[in-house]
């Protein structure tokens, strides 16, 4: 068996208290006395821990005090393992965990103080939101939409080597898909190669990849089928492993037997038309300057008859029940402009064939964290 990749150090709390002072920066100009973070990722960049979403919980962040955890007691035990941060209340599962929340906040004064919420979050629903607003009457609901998804956006040197070694890992779960797509195999075994690989090499997560073969090839977010491979399948894979909660993406097309003569000229100006698109990707650079490289050179190259999809978007830090982070995505539009060390996943499509790679902004421009062969494998 293969060694994994090497792994790099744990986070260390001070790069966790490097990220709350900045947090907490943003809550004193915002006038928030505390912040209710919910949001899944956002816990775990600030504390360390992550749990489902099965049942309510959050981290309470004080202007100036440690933050304290609000969780379901079967969870203690891994919050212990894996917060930086020791200050928690646990509740059980008959208790409602937002009325739990609620008498926390005010236990430790700041029942009537200003409270940012986190309007934008997939976690607090409205019938939450509302909830905690009558059990704090006497509070000032502030919000805080999209101030933490903007700060996550540029990679500290080790959430780097997080993504680094989850870009590895897709390339090792990549090729040891594509060693088992041939005539005959189940779609489904191509698919265990995939998931397997991932996990021997260091993926933390369940939900490691996408695949699809055939007629459904072309659909980059088709569902898994049982079908046989055939002579002349594009097999089209992208692997989505998470390391440490990090995530970075890859998608490759493989012929089953011997690719068409325009199968090869359409990999290769998609990869060609990307490659440029890549050596655009400076710090300063507007996004939609970006975007136009691919958007315009498929459309005048004849692979696409429209260009209706984005071209790229964030990439970091993960959890359910999103699959993707949009904070930051590369449209025609796009007003936004690139900055030193942000982490994109850049991807296109046509004909049944979809090329990708991890990027990572550099003053040389887009650097590869994916290192897999950029051809369409047969």
């Amino acid at each position: 068996m293969k060694q994994p990749p090497i792994f790099p150090p744990p986070f260390p709390v001070d790069e966790f208290r490097s990220r709350l002072a900045a947090l907490r920066k943003g809550m004193a100009e915002r006038g928030v006395d505390m912040l209710i973070v919910d949001q899944r990722e956002h816990r775990a960049y600030f504390s360390g821990f992550s749990s489902t979403a099965a049942m309510y919980q959050a981290l309470l962040i004080p202007l100036d005090q440690e933050p304290i955890a609000v969780i379901r007691g079967l969870d203690s035990p891994s919050f212990s393992e894996a917060s930086r941060f020791g200050d928690y209340v646990a509740f059980s599962d008959n208790e409602n965990p937002i009325k739990v929340a609620a008498e926390t906040i005010k236990s430790r004064g700041f029942g009537a103080s200003a409270i940012g919420v986190e309007r934008d979050s997939h976690i607090l629903t409205v019938n939450r939101a509302l909830e905690f607003e009558s059990l704090l009457p006497d509070a000032k609901f502030v919000d805080f939409s999209r101030v933490m998804w903007e700060m996550r956006l540029v990679k500290s040197p080790l959430e780097l080597a997080c993504l680094t070694v989850a870009a590895e890992i897709c390339d090792r779960a990549a090729a040891a898909a594509f060693e088992v797509a041939q005539v005959g195999v189940n779609e489904r075994e191509v698919f265990a190669a995939m998931t397997s690989e991932a996990w021997r090499s260091g993926a933390d997560n369940a939900q490691v990849g996408v695949m699809s073969s055939g007629p459904r090839s072309g659909t980059l977010h088709s569902s898994l089928g049982d079908r046989m491979l055939a002579e002349g399948d594009i097999v089209h894979l992208e692997p989505v492993p998470h390391f440490r909660g990090y995530t970075s993406r890859l998608m490759r097309p493989k012929s089953i037997g011997a690719p068409t003569d325009e199968q090869i000229r359409t990999a290769e100006t998609m990869i060609q038309i990307q490659d440029e698109q890549f050596r655009t990707m400076r710090p300063g650079v507007n996004a939609k300057d970006v975007d136009r490289v691919v958007r315009e050179g498929m459309l005048e190259a004849g692979l696409r008859d429209s260009y209706a999809n984005i071209t790229g978007y964030t990439l970091g830090l993960k959890s359910p029940p999103r699959t993707s982070d949009f904070t930051r995505v590369f449209l025609a539009d796009s007003d936004w402009k690139l900055e030193q060390n942000q982490v994109f996943h850049m991807y296109t499509s046509a004909r049944g064939m979809a090329f990708s790679e991890t990027i990572v902004v550099t003053t040389e421009g887009g650097t590869r964290l994916t290192k897999m062969d950029r051809r369409l494998f047969c």
